[in-house]
């Protein structure tokens, strides 16, 4: 029942075998998915080629193409997950395929939700989507604009004196209004608690959001990208004599009366290091296709490049991995401590946020900074002096956003666009 499961991977580049999706219905049929069984729904099968579970001496893990049991029969609790986490086990040996399989998961699974039944809490369950309602200009006018301060002070407040849920309003946490607090509504900044985020003017998100690691292994369309990074190599000949100097050899050979006396020099390797730092999630996932390129190019041409991750502004800590971003941070002081300064540093982000994000301390849209993130920027800036800024947002656009601006001028105007003009005035502003 899972082949089409099994060839919708393959389809999507993942390096799965036949053992291991034999593994995988191996695991299914000794029962390792749960206790109350398992209930897959793939949309894309129909009911008609259903076959029913046969009985077991004891509950086993069930795979059919059946509509769900009654609300009243509790079965197949969690099993969607279970199932998910089994067979990424299985089936995945490189975390770097996580985000592949979950694309291909979803694809093939898709419209399938898990069975177990959401609890009630403060404030989600003053947050589902209720209504979808169209705000007139003057609505958004009137809509209530707070400083830093006084929106924090607010929100502690309504979180002490709100009983239940409102939809529509401009004061209590909600949905479809014009209220600081909620989703799916409008303020010109405000604090998104769940739900889907559009406008991009919150000034902090209530939510734990998973990003995507760019893909180094990005197939380019287009040679472009290398032929600018190319500009940025610098070759010494460093290592062991493993190389013929022809020219030392003709000329050693004539001096010692035409006997043979060959010289060997070390060959010669790109001293480039280049400390990149790339701007994931948010406004940052319409550009993932060409900040993969990007990434991939650099990985490509040179040999000293070290990565990591961080989300709209710069502050105390990066990481490498997106899923482990909590569990596995990397300290920016070390990171500054661990680099020398023949590092090239480069930044790749859209610099699109509140200013508050750059300029407030707590003002992260995660987590409450200690530290403004202009403080770590012009310390990264100040360790590694030669920096640049590359921006994948059209040019014609950063006049009118004021992160861009406070960005660009804490870069001392070394930003540049994601274009190949851009690039190469990136990489001979590195190499000055």
């Amino acid at each position: 029942m899972l082949n089409d499961f099994f060839y919708t991977l393959r389809k999507a580049g993942l390096p799965v075998s036949i053992k291991e999706f034999l593994t995988l219905l191996e695991a299914l049929k000794l029962g390792l998915v749960g206790p109350n069984g398992l209930l897959l729904l793939p949309a894309n099968e129909s009911e008609s080629g259903s076959t029913p579970a046969k009985p077991a001496a004891k509950p086993a893990p069930r795979i059919a193409k059946s509509k769900p049991p009654p609300a009243e029969q509790p079965q197949a609790q969690l099993g969607m997950e279970d199932f998910y986490f089994l067979a990424r086990m299985t089936l995945i040996k490189d975390e770097r395929n996580f985000d592949k399989f979950d694309r291909a998961f979803q694809a093939y699974f898709k419209g399938v939700e898990l069975l177990t039944p959401s609890k009630p809490g403060a404030p989600m369950q003053w947050l589902k989507d209720a209504l979808d309602k169209l705000l007139s200009p003057e609505e958004k006018a009137r809509a209530p604009k707070m400083d830093w301060d006084e929106l924090m002070k607010t929100l502690e407040k309504r979180l002490q004196e709100q009983q239940e849920r409102h939809d529509g309003g401009s004061k209590w946490i909600g949905t479809g209004g014009t209220s600081p607090f909620g989703h799916s509504g409008f303020n010109p900044q405000g604090i998104r608690i769940g739900g889907q985020g559009g406008q991009r003017r919150a000034l902090k998100v209530w939510e734990q959001r998973a990003y995507q690691d760019y893909d180094d292994s990005q197939a380019l369309g287009t040679r472009n990208i290398k032929l600018a990074v190319r500009r940025l190599r610098r070759f010494a000949r460093e290592g062991q004599a493993l190389e013929l100097d022809l020219e030392d050899t003709i000329h050693s050979t004539a001096a010692n009366a035409g006997f043979l006396d060959i010289k060997m020099v070390p060959e010669k390797h790109n001293q480039v290091k280049v400390l990149l730092l790339m701007d994931v999630g948010g406004s940052m996932d319409d550009h993932v296709q060409r900040v993969s390129e990007l990434f991939s190019a650099v990985s490509a041409e040179l040999k000293h490049l070290e990565f990591y991750y961080f989300h709209n502004c710069v502050y105390d800590f990066l990481w490498k991995n997106n899923r482990r971003r909590f569990a596995e941070k990397h300290p920016t002081w070390d990171i500054i401590r661990k680099y020398n300064k023949d590092y090239k540093l480069i930044f790749v982000g859209d610099a699109t946020m509140s200013p508050y994000e750059i300029v407030q301390p707590g003002g992260s849209v995660e987590y409450n900074n200690e530290e403004p993130g202009a403080v770590w920027l012009s310390r990264l800036t100040q360790a590694f002096p030669k920096s640049v800024w590359i921006n994948p947002e059209p040019q014609g656009v950063w006049g009118y956003r004021q992160s861009i601006d406070l960005i660009s001028q804490l870069m001392s105007k070394r930003m540049f666009a994601l274009t190949l003009n851009g690039l190469e005035q990136a990489m001979r502003e590195l190499n000055r």
